[in-house]
């Protein structure tokens, strides 16, 4: 039993962000919260997305700020592409609605704020698949090009792998009535071990839930997916297991111990989480192997220490899915460039050595614009999470830098300065300065100059 729990050990590196959130941080008058301007390009980059034809729209920010650009891309007569809009729209503003700082974080529901990812993420990919097609039908008006045009017309209704919203909602609830029937079946009482050892039962017997080793498969990260295949990534099925047990009126917490998150049932009394009773103390029922493992730090968790670990709030736990989704789609997006980082071109800009630091339009990595995006997008989520983390900004900001996106990026970079550390200002600074010529050069070419203006 307890080796069926190994699957919730083990938490991918999430080197984007931290888990540390405070009310009064999202409060302050510094809270992202993209606007309308992130969607209204100059024609720098309308000259630069024609030039390298890039399918992927601009920056896909809040979900009001998603829609003037796309929407310039469906000229033609098709309600469909509109839908995908809406939907993008109506998705972000339900979870930051989900996740708002003036709701209390247990009134938090972590399966909706999940499934609302999913649901943009997947209208975003919809909509491309379908300005494809059209694009396909407008060159060849007679050739077949299938759609992905669904009958439904809104976000409650959109299907995530054949399923609406609410009903992955009433699949939880499904698994908790399965857990219920097995107790029941074997005439056992709600004693705590018991409960959790039906749990195991269900989710990794009946269910077979298992956790994912391939690190870039995105199926493994998103909500619904596991749920429909069983197989997720550590967190994901670490927050299945918190819902589960929700639903049974039991609550369990975790916390990041090392690469691993830990979860166990809340109790005043942490001394009684590690009594061995069926071979196995409930400590090691709940987290698997990784806690009896030697190599790991969760080896080192006990009554005494387990008193001293921050608990993750049902926010910071939305945190660590969004940053494993960052981590995820950069790794897609720059596959072709094996061991690129989202800081690499920091470096050089600011090597004093050099007497020039190169540094043009033309130098930045072709990375694939649909990942890109998509890793965009859950910067963007997480940045409402966390406003005051320096370090996403900076990534955010190099993302945006990857994605041709200068004003945006000299933006973001230039907030990040202000909350950085004086020795990674001093980093960003010459970066910052030289983005500013970078942007001046689109302009000038998109107002059809020709030549060059000279970065010193």
């Amino acid at each position: 039993m307890a080796a069926s729990l190994s699957l919730l050990c083990g938490l991918a590196m999430t080197s984007t962000a931290t888990l540390t959130t405070t009310a009064a941080a999202a409060s302050s008058p510094m809270a992202y919260s993209p606007t309308i301007r992130n969607w209204k390009h100059s024609a720098t980059m309308l000259h630069e997305r024609k030039r390298r034809k890039s399918l992927s729209p601009p920056v896909v920010g809040a979900a009001a700020s998603a829609v003037p650009l796309l929407r310039s891309r469906t000229t033609r007569d098709s309600s469909t592409p509109n839908i995908y809009l809406e939907v993008l729209k109506t998705a972000r503003e339900k979870f930051t609605q989900e996740i708002s700082f003036q709701s209390k974080d247990k009134d938090i529901s972590l399966a909706k704020a999940l499934l609302y990812i999913a649901a943009e993420d997947e209208a975003y990919m919809a909509f491309n698949r379908e300005m494809d097609a059209l694009s396909c039908l407008n060159e060849r008006k007679d050739t077949f090009v299938p759609s992905d045009a669904q009958e439904w017309d809104c976000l409650e209704t959109m299907p995530l792998a054949h399923k609406s919203i609410s009903e992955w909602l009433h699949e939880l609830d499904a698994i908790a009535k399965e857990v219920e029937a097995e107790l029941v079946s074997r005439d056992i009482g709600c004693h705590l071990v018991a409960v959790l050892e039906a749990v195991n039962v269900v989710l990794f017997q009946s269910r077979g839930f298992k956790r994912s080793t391939v690190l870039v498969d995105s199926k493994c990260s998103y909500l619904h997916s596991v749920l429909n295949s069983g197989r997720g990534s550590a967190i994901l099925l670490s927050i299945i297991y918190i819902e589960v047990c929700r639903r049974l009126g039991l609550t369990i917490v975790g916390s990041r111990v090392g690469e691993d998150f830990l979860i166990w049932p809340q109790t005043r009394n942490p001394e009684e989480l590690f009594k061995v009773t069926t071979g196995h103390n409930l400590f090691a029922i709940v987290n698997g192997r990784c806690v009896e493992d030697p190599r790991s730090k969760a080896s080192d968790v006990n009554s005494s220490s387990l008193l001293g670990l921050d608990i993750a709030t049902n926010r910071d736990i939305i945190g660590i899915a969004l940053a494993n989704l960052i981590r995820l789609h950069w790794k897609r997006a720059s596959r072709t460039n094996h061991g690129l980082m989202l800081t690499s071109p920091l470096r050089p800009v600011h090597d004093a050595t050099e007497k020039h630091s190169v540094m043009d339009g033309s130098n930045v990595h072709l990375l694939r614009p649909q990942d890109l995006r998509l890793a965009i997008m859950a910067s963007e989520r997480l940045l409402i999470l966390q406003p005051h983390n320096w370090a996403l900004r900076r990534d955010h900001g190099m993302m945006l830098y990857y994605n041709r996106e200068y004003s945006s990026a000299v933006q973001e970079l230039s907030i990040c300065m202000a909350f950085a550390p004086e020795e990674e200002a001093e980093v960003l600074e010459p970066f910052v300065e030289k983005l500013h010529l970078l942007r001046l050069e689109s302009s000038w070419e998109s107002l059809g100059h020709t030549g060059r203006v000279t970065v010193p």
